[in-house]
């Protein structure tokens, strides 16, 4: 399947989702900035709040889409060693990388945090206290490695849910092998074979900006 646009990809995954609907558990975390027009369709669908959830994905050298880490504004560290080691990719690179996704994170969190009603405390892992014993569904536009979306699930999983669901329109079969052992329930639209990036699965694939974001998450809580 192709997806029109993101708008369309929340549709559909949200048909995936109906049996969750108006369950007053039920939370929705959006990775920024993709993921939150793909979830804000589905918040709308179940009625549940949306919220955000920020991670950053290390991407490589000359290949930032391309993730050999990610980080959560958690605190949480995730490298892929393997990848690191076979490219040969320096130490300095990879601080470097991370100093500056950091700060990318906190600026997320500035923009971001003041448009939702959950509770935020605390500096590390502020605005996910709310979520102890909910449902919690993680929505992003795709996933490619997954990296992000496991950075996103340590963090999740830190504040003690009541179960965990991952919801995607697409993602390779590797990854959602992997992504299936972490979580309570997966549910994943399209898992096609041949992987090359999130966005060959939609027509239109253009860069959130920020000032959808903050529309999207206003709008849902109004």
């Amino acid at each position: 399947m192709i997806f029109s646009s993101r708008l369309h990809a929340g549709q559909q995954l949200a048909q995936a989702l109906r049996h969750f609907a108006n369950d007053k558990s039920v939370v929705i975390l959006a990775l920024p900035r993709g993921g939150v027009p793909v979830a804000a369709e589905v918040a709308r669908e179940l009625h549940a709040p949306l919220d955000v959830i920020i991670c950053r994905k290390i991407g490589a050298p000359g290949n930032p889409e391309f993730a050999i880490g990610a980080i959560s504004e958690a605190g949480g560290l995730f490298l892929n060693r393997e990848v690191i080691d076979a490219y040969g990719i320096s130490q300095k690179y990879i601080d470097s990388t991370i100093e500056a996704e950091q700060e990318k994170i906190k600026l997320y969190q500035q923009e971001f945090r003041n448009l939702t009603s959950s509770p935020y405390e605390g500096d590390a892992g502020r605005g996910l206290s709310h979520l102890k014993n909910k449902t919690v569904i993680l929505v992003d536009d795709g996933a490619a490695t997954g990296m992000t979306l496991k950075a996103a699930l340590d963090a999740v999983k830190h504040q003690n849910p009541a179960k965990i669901i991952v919801a995607l329109p697409v993602a390779p079969p590797d990854t959602a092998r992997e992504l299936r052992k972490l979580v309570d329930e997966i549910i994943i639209l399209e898992t096609p074979p041949y992987f090359q990036a999130v966005g060959q699965f939609y027509a239109d694939f253009t860069q959130v900006e920020t000032a959808e974001v903050k529309k999207l998450l206003g709008e849902n809580d109004e």
